[in-house]
């Protein structure tokens, strides 16, 4: 039985993974990890990862980026692997993580459904296929609780697509102060916030006379947990390196 640890347990993902490791039979929550903590858990809450008594197989973190540096000092002090689900972090904490997947196993992805890395892949052959003539837009939508725009899905995405581009395309975020023609080398961001939109990535290949769009639309936040859930199975045991979606789909 694989022992659990959840960051961010008292938030919405973390309540959802809760729900999601309640359902199987490999797994199990051993403590969580979060400043809140109403009592209403049958496990030890902490609010700090260095206050944990227990000795987890691995970590799923759902938390807030302020939580890494604590994250990654634990992980490199003790071995265990971290799911780093969390969004909105700074080109400087993602260097970090690069650096701690040198001495311990890391997972992270900022969208964990497997229908998003299947949209990525669809978007590239796309983006492939129709080469410069058509211009590339991504459109996400999410619920108005989100702090961070664009999400890190959308980022996932757009560097994917630039990833195939030649020549190099770059991200223009919204156009209300660009008062120019497009160029062809753009990728276009957008970002709307609203209602309790779960989450919808749309990409929108506008081409001369038609318009090809390539959308996921998540209508529960489920689909995340049970996919970290499988990524931190996956990550058991993994010898350090910074692991992806794409790994643990190449082992399935």
């Amino acid at each position: 039985m694989v022992q659990i640890v959840i960051s961010g347990v008292s938030g919405h993902m973390g309540r959802t993974l809760v729900s999601s490791i309640a359902d199987r039979e490999d797994c199990a929550v051993c403590c969580g990890i979060d400043i809140r903590n109403d009592g209403s858990f049958a496990f030890p809450v902490y609010d700090s990862p260095a206050k944990m008594q227990e000795k987890p197989d691995v970590i799923i973190d759902y938390s807030h980026p302020n939580s890494l540096d604590g994250l990654l000092e634990y992980a490199q002090a003790t071995g265990t692997p971290i799911v780093l689900a969390t969004t909105g972090y700074s080109e400087e904490q993602l260097s970090k993580i690069r650096q701690a997947s040198e001495h311990v196993a890391l997972f992270s992805s900022f969208n964990m459904s497997i229908g998003i890395q299947l949209l990525i892949a669809l978007s590239k052959k796309a983006a492939a296929v129709l080469g410069n003539q058509f211009d590339i837009e991504i459109i996400e939508k999410h619920h108005n609780q989100k702090i961070d725009a664009p999400s890190g899905t959308a980022l996932m995405l757009a560097n994917a697509l630039c990833e195939e581009s030649d020549p190099k395309k770059h991200l223009v975020y919204d156009r209300h102060s660009v008062r120019k023609k497009r160029e062809i080398t753009e990728i276009g961001m957008h970002s709307v916030r609203g209602g309790t939109i779960v989450g919808e990535h749309e990409v929108l290949f506008a081409g001369p006379d038609e318009c090809i769009s390539l959308t996921h639309t998540a209508f529960s936040k489920r689909v995340f947990a049970e996919g970290s859930v499988n990524a931190a199975m996956f990550l058991v045991g993994k010898a350090p390196m910074l692991y992806d979606m794409t790994h643990m789909l190449a082992e399935a």
